[in-house]
């Protein structure tokens, strides 16, 4: 069996450029080496660097968030508006006080977990704060109001199998309430042992009834739902060391039991020169990707952009960080990128955040991108240990800073009139917001897949609720309601769904 992975690629790269130079026939080893080997973070760029050489499209502004968060990778936000990162290096995931005083800074930097085996996905669900290492799913008690989390760590998922030349594993719950997890492949390309690497995973919240969702994807560290669909889509990062301009890297449209062609096919079902021939009837069967990028630009994060708040430019598109090539004569990547569903079908890609790499230096390598509830977007990068804010406007402050709920405390008995008011405030607006079609069967548009609001009196109290809807996890828009009105749809939607 063939099997060829990134350090024999890397090591057999470098041997090569150290004896040879350029020589196209060789692989080709041209990457900042201290970050792709030993995830060495260097700092972030010096404030002059924004908006001169660090640039975003007009109408925009690029400043630094947080440093000092060595191989920052993963960001997720909370319903109060801090934002997680995960920091595999150091086994740490760490939280970052919301920007407060509306200065484009994190507020404050502390460790939220550590000890962990090289923690990388995030999410948020009923209560719980997961964590993917690179072996298993861990999830804790979180509170979201305060910050902190509550109880033991326990893993609800162990066994994955781990190493390999892609360790990190991505989580993210989908609208179905599922937790989906991504495996990548133990190698550049093989045939796999273990039928869960490279594939996309699914589990019950409590870590029961795990399947393989779908198979063929060589390392999707990205992963979302398009909200106007629900369709997902997922990042995928095509082999090496087959020239400087293929295989592309792919957007892939995941469908339940998808094979998208790795390890027998790469891009547009090309048949792969080491192991495609034999396996024909196999790469008929692949799905091709929806959008290609550059080859060996490396995807990793992508998020569709929801909120009300986001400039109305991207709404609705995706924004997906390129981490960079390492195996190309020039580089190529380095940026962060949005796409856009044309009324063609056709996706365009755009250029959203550029300037890490500039005459073949390297200062910056996005990893991940997040929707913050103040409409602005963060970007983490391993190489410099940081998180930039992408904000409306023209300074590093331009966007309204992030509004912390108010905190959930037992609610005052109401009378009768006043309550029946409050109600009927709230079901006006639960139908004026078009709510149904996301959280009821009947009226879900074709393709979406409902979540169900049972059971909300169970999980939340009023107050609580009323924290949540205003700055709740994706895929759920945040919607500009009033205190007022987030209390009246609240109150409707607990008695309503007890």
């Amino acid at each position: 069996m063939k099997r060829l992975g990134i350090g024999a690629s890397i090591g057999l790269a470098l041997a090569a450029a150290l004896a040879f130079g350029a020589c196209p026939l060789l692989p080709v080893f041209n990457a900042p080496t201290g970050n792709l080997l030993f995830g060495r973070s260097y700092g972030p760029p010096p404030e002059s660097a924004y908006g001169t050489r660090i640039r975003v499209p007009e109408g925009l502004s690029i400043g630094l968030y947080a440093a000092d968060l060595p191989n920052a990778r993963i960001l997720r936000f909370t319903p109060a508006g801090d934002l997680l990162v995960s920091l595999p290096r150091s086994g740490r995931v760490m939280l970052l006080s919301r920007d407060a005083d509306g200065d484009g800074r994190a507020d404050g930097a502390r460790v939220l977990l550590e000890g962990l085996n090289r923690p990388h996905g995030l999410d948020l669900h009923e209560g719980w704060l997961y964590v993917a290492e690179t072996d298993a799913v861990g999830r804790i008690r979180f509170d979201a109001s305060r910050g902190e989390t509550g109880g033991g760590f326990e893993r609800v998922v162990t066994g994955l199998p781990a190493g390999g030349n892609h360790w990190t594993r991505t989580l993210r719950f989908g609208p179905d309430g599922w937790l989906y997890v991504s495996v990548g492949s133990s190698c550049n390309v093989c045939e796999e042992e273990d039928p869960r690497r490279a594939a996309l995973l699914r589990f019950r919240p409590d870590g029961s009834g795990g399947e393989i969702h779908a198979t063929g994807l060589r390392n999707a560290v990205g992963f979302d739902w398009r909200p106007e669909t629900g369709e997902l889509f997922a990042t995928d990062n095509g082999r090496d060391l087959l020239g400087d301009d293929f295989p592309p890297c792919e957007l892939d449209r995941i469908v339940p039991g998808g094979f998208y062609g790795w390890p027998y096919a790469n891009g547009p079902n090309v048949p792969d020169p080491d192991l495609g021939a034999g396996h024909e009837a196999r790469i008929r069967q692949a799905l091709p990707p929806v959008h290609a990028f550059a080859a060996h630009n490396a995807p990793l994060g992508i998020t569709f952009v929801r909120g009300e708040r986001a400039p109305a430019a991207y709404r609705g598109a995706a924004l997906v960080a390129l981490h960079g090539s390492w195996n190309r004569r020039r580089k190529d990547g380095y940026e962060v990128v949005s796409l856009h569903w044309l009324a063609d079908g056709r996706i365009e890609e755009r250029a959203l955040v550029t300037g890490f790499l500039l005459d073949d230096e390297v200062i910056g390598r996005p990893v991940d991108v997040a929707e913050g509830p103040d409409g602005a977007f963060y970007v983490s990068d391993d190489y410099a240990g940081a998180v930039y804010r992408v904000a409306a406007g023209t300074g590093p402050a331009a966007a309204l800073p992030i509004a912390r709920p108010r905190a959930a405390s037992p609610a005052a008995p109401l009378p009768a009139a006043e309550r029946e008011r409050l109600d009927a405030a709230g079901r006006a607006l639960y139908e004026s917001h078009a709510c149904a079609r996301c959280h009821e069967a009947a009226a879900a548009e074709p393709g979406v897949v409902p979540v169900p609001l049972r059971g909300l009196a169970s999980r939340y109290a009023e107050g609580e609720l009323e924290s949540y809807l205003a700055a709740p996890t994706p895929p759920m828009p945040a919607f500009p309601l009033s205190d007022e009105e987030r209390r009246a749809l609240a109150l409707h939607l607990l008695a309503r769904y007890p």
